[in-house]
């Protein structure tokens, strides 16, 4: 089974606790004033996937909802997931907003990444993401515990059982910009090449005679998950952050955009073997 991570569980619980509160027409101001121990700021933390909860804290509102024992059960199951800490949760130097997308990637049936710009860190070798890091000038040792991070996220994803179907559009740039220079750069494609003669990973390149493309407005992710529950995800990401959207015309409009970058690209094999010099 795919490893899902707390605060995957936080979310998929949280959803359904709001589904069920507004099956019963009640508000969240009604369900704190119901006695259950449970205050209204309590209550949004757990509908929004942002807090342990309890099983008594479960027990209580599905009480108060009228649902069925079978349901309760399982979403008292749910409850007892959302304290275990995978191997990122607990890490002081992952920052917050990534540790939810790395808990999303590892149960993530498939993920679509557009990259203009660098070499997606689940396929960078280790002196490319070395390079990466050191060109932050960040201080210490810093480079390092995040090259390993990085290292110990890609073993987790290569480890993931039923593998996620990667598929991801690089521009042009992205092989030919000289990160860590000439040696490291050829070896970094050199890998993505190996890559993506496996079956579950595709790599293609938006060659710069393409022109003007549709994702100009820079690199994004799409997660899609077997869960219907658990809605698709669009991730962007900053140097202090990260959105995440999850509404569907959000989403749609993204993989429109994917869409179109895949088709203006060509797989990598196909790249490499053109003359780019006409």
């Amino acid at each position: 089974m795919p490893v899902t991570g707390q605060r995957v569980v936080r979310r998929a619980l949280g959803r359904r606790l709001t589904r069920l509160r507004v099956a019963t027409g009640k508000s969240r101001r009604e369900v704190a004033e119901a006695k259950l121990g449970i205050s209204e700021p309590t209550l949004h933390r757990i509908e929004t996937g942002k807090v342990p909860v309890t099983v008594a804290n479960v027990r209580a509102l599905c009480w108060l909802y009228g649902v069925d024992e079978s349901v309760a059960n399982a979403l008292s199951d749910l409850a007892l997931g959302t304290s275990q800490e995978e191997w990122w949760d607990a890490n002081p130097s992952i920052p917050d907003w990534f540790k939810l997308y790395v808990g999303l990637e590892a149960s993530a049936a498939a993920i679509r990444t557009y990259e203009g710009e660098v070499v997606p860190g689940e396929l960078q070798t280790e002196q490319y993401a070395r390079a990466i890091y050191g060109a932050e000038k960040v201080e210490g040792d810093a480079t390092e515990r995040h090259v390993k991070l990085r290292l110990q996220r890609q073993a987790a994803l290569a480890a993931r059982y039923p593998k996620p179907k990667l598929v991801t559009v690089l521009g042009e740039g992205v092989l030919t910009r000289q990160v860590g220079g000439p040696a490291v750069l050829a070896a970094q494609v050199e890998h993505l090449c190996k890559l993506a003669a496996q079956g579950h990973i595709e790599i293609r390149v938006l060659p710069w005679t393409a022109g003007a493309h549709a994702a100009m407005a820079g690199a994004f992710r799409i997660l899609d998950f077997d869960d219907p529950e658990d809605p698709d995800v669009v991730y962007l990401e900053s140097h202090v952050g990260a959105v995440y959207l999850e509404e569907p015309d959000e989403v749609q409009e993204y993989r429109r955009i994917f869409d179109l970058v895949c088709e203006a690209s060509v797989p990598i094999a196909d790249f490499r073997g053109m003359d780019r010099h006409d």
